[in-house]
């Protein structure tokens, strides 16, 4: 991949999410990859499937969408990823994620050096941290990312205090929601709002971006020790599968395109608004409807 100021590549699980009424492509840096893309950046993916239809179906969905698959490894043992995903009465998803599965054994290769190291930005969440292959695998690029963005991303039992706090140190952008931030923020210090919570870990941490989802009440940012907030977009929502990975996608955009905090974090409200209009977490959709979203609710 050609070194481009918005190349950015994704790290981790990809999969297929097998929800109630259909089974869809899923897994956060896929969903953050096909977002990058609709938004006019260049991504990369660093994943693995399995040697089967469903891993090949993937791969048809990246190259059919122009996105660079060319470092999904192939695993002849393990099967391609899947959750088994319940969406209750409020919205709300739960994820059975089957493992072990091929993403959980992504292995070094020599390429990776050159692939991470000439990107503006390498985006990788804490699920891929679950095997000791691919945690191993993400920390050596780790080393190696010019801008580190940590969707943190926390699915129980996947996680532990003691890989995530490995995960936060030199982090340039970190995303949570207010859930995993109220989780995260106990594990280390006393503190009570939300604003406090977040300045403790830029503080523990030395990360100048910390922005928290919050559905329905918005998301909150804080970019190089200033607060922003926004009200969440008034939409019908259809699942909320997605949404906050096309927000991570959309703030990544805007940030890299030197626009100021308030119209990233807008843009960002958007667009994950408007995935949850829409059912999956890689719809089509026109990027104008971000814009158009914000024009019908701006005052």
């Amino acid at each position: 991949m050609e070194d481009k100021i918005n190349s950015v590549v994704c790290f981790g699980e990809i999969l297929w999410d097998v929800l109630p009424t259909a089974t869809l492509p899923g897994g956060a840096p896929m969903n953050v990859a096909y977002h990058l893309k609709k938004l006019g950046n260049e991504p990369a993916i660093i994943s693995r499937i399995g040697n089967d239809e469903p891993g090949r179906k993937l791969i048809e969905i990246f190259t059919g969408n122009n996105i660079d698959c060319a470092n999904i490894q192939t695993d002849e043992k393990l099967q391609t990823g899947k959750v088994n995903a319940t969406i209750g009465a409020n919205n709300e998803v739960t994820y059975d994620i089957i493992k072990p599965v091929a993403w959980d054994n992504i292995c070094w290769q020599a390429n990776f050096e050159s692939l991470v190291g000439n990107a503006a930005y390498f985006v990788f969440g804490s699920l891929a941290a679950r095997s000791t292959v691919s945690q191993n695998t993400l920390f050596k690029l780790l080393e190696l990312a010019k801008y580190k963005v940590f969707d943190v991303n926390l699915r129980a039992p996947h996680y532990n205090k003691e890989i995530i706090e490995k995960l936060l140190h030199n982090v340039q952008l970190l995303k949570l929601n207010e859930d995993e931030l109220i989780i995260v923020s106990d594990w280390f210090a006393d503190v009570k709002t939300e604003e406090e919570r977040i300045n403790m870990l830029q503080n523990k941490f030395n990360i100048s971006t910390v922005v928290v989802t919050k559905g329905s009440e918005g998301a909150v940012l804080n970019y190089e020790g200033k607060f922003y907030y926004h009200n969440a977009f008034k939409i019908t929502v259809a699942d909320i599968v997605g949404a906050g990975d096309c927000f991570l996608a959309a703030l990544i955009t805007k940030l890299s395109l030197k626009e100021s905090p308030e119209n990233a974090l807008r843009y960002a409200c958007a667009a994950g608004a408007l995935i949850a209009s829409y059912n999956g977490a890689c719809p089509n959709y026109r990027v104008s409807e971000i814009d158009e979203l914000i024009a019908n609710d701006w005052n």
